[in-house]
């Protein structure tokens, strides 16, 4: 009986050193619970960059229809972004304190 015991008590210790090696590998080793952390962070950053894209993509897409489709966007565009004035208008220039 006292054989029968030793070896269950090996099988034992074998099951636990088996067990604490998977175990291992979950937590620890390569493809464990620490990479899949690490890439459930970088999937929520590429969302976050997709986000980000579509907003402009909308934007865009909204500025191409406006350019597309009336004069004023295209008006607009041309007295923003190259000062440009109609005929019959005053251009006047505000500066401010510091202002050359």
């Amino acid at each position: 009986m006292r054989t029968g015991r030793k070896a269950m008590l090996v099988l034992l210790a074998l099951l636990l050193v088996a067990v604490a090696a998977l175990q291992y590998t979950v937590w620890f080793g390569e493809r464990g619970a620490g990479e899949l952390r690490e890439k459930e962070k970088q999937i929520a950053a590429l969302e976050d960059k997709i986000t980000a894209a579509k907003k402009r993509n909308a934007s865009a897409g909204a500025d191409v229809v406006d350019l597309q489709t009336g004069s004023e966007a295209v008006e607009e565009r041309a007295r923003s972004e190259q000062g440009m004035i109609k005929e019959g208008e005053t251009y006047i220039r505000v500066i401010g304190p510091g202002e050359q």
